[in-house]
């Protein structure tokens, strides 16, 4: 059985982490740096909590800082010009918050769980990408695989049933964990869901009815187990990925 371990980070988010003692270090931008591009990241870097429910950015703001995730996870959202907001994404540990060259943040980003950024001046930043290769390298990587994964993500609204985004969504949660402890999703597994059931149906595409429907009907032919109010354990990852219309190699988060 995989039991996925969430990610422990210092209570004081202003204490020192080294580089080599974080997290996230083999999966973040700085992933391909060398120890003496470490260290001139370790200058400017800082620390950043933001509670649930609390903004990290909102969009058109101007950002002075880009960050790593390190832990938590964060929604990203596009508001309308009538008012309506639409989920276009999440934040998870060490995925990329900001741009390079680009001073004003696309959408809001707001946190669902407590979240802790490694965050960096854009200015020092900005320099950094262009004498550090290894640093440019890796968020080139990232950028292409975000973008893989919005093109699986228009996959998966545009075409897929209610059942197949119920699976496809557990099933990126546990690639994504697993990817995070540095091992493959397979067999049995224990995750946890970071979105509750409104904001699942809301990054869906589906009324709260219908998550809240097919959950029960893939706990009732034991596809899942449910484990509290966001614990979830897979007796069969692979049946899961089934059911998600996926190949076992799928899913647009590893």
């Amino acid at each position: 059985m995989t039991q996925i371990k969430h990610i422990k980070v210092p209570a004081d988010t202003k204490a020192s982490t080294t580089c080599d003692e974080c997290p996230i270090r083999y999966r973040a931008v700085c992933a391909r740096c060398e120890a003496d591009e470490l260290s001139r990241l370790e200058e400017i870097k800082f620390y950043r909590s933001f509670e649930p429910g609390q903004p990290i950015v909102w969009g058109g703001d101007r950002m002075d800082f880009v960050a790593s995730v390190v832990s938590g996870v964060a929604t990203l959202t596009q508001t309308l010009e009538d008012g309506r907001t639409q989920m276009v994404g999440l934040l998870l540990p060490s995925d990329f918050l900001g741009r390079p060259g680009r001073d004003r943040a696309a959408y809001d980003a707001v946190a669902i769980s407590r979240v802790v950024l490694c965050c960096f001046r854009r200015k020092p930043f900005d320099d950094m990408m262009t004498a550090m290769p290894h640093l440019s390298q890796r968020l080139l990587e990232m950028t292409l695989d975000e973008l893989d994964a919005a093109r699986e993500w228009m996959l998966l609204l545009g075409r897929k049933t209610a059942r197949e985004k119920i699976a496809s969504f557990i099933a990126i949660v546990a690639r994504r964990e697993a990817s995070l402890q540095e091992s493959k999703p397979g067999g049995q597994m224990t995750i946890e869901l970071p979105l509750t059931r409104e904001a699942m149906a809301d990054y869906l595409g589906l009324t709260l009815e219908t998550v809240s429907r097919q959950i029960s009907a893939l706990k009732r032919e034991g596809v899942i187990e449910l484990q509290g109010k966001r614990g979830v354990l897979l007796p069969d990852f692979e049946r899961l990925v089934g059911e998600s219309g996926d190949d076992s190699d799928g899913g647009w988060i590893a």
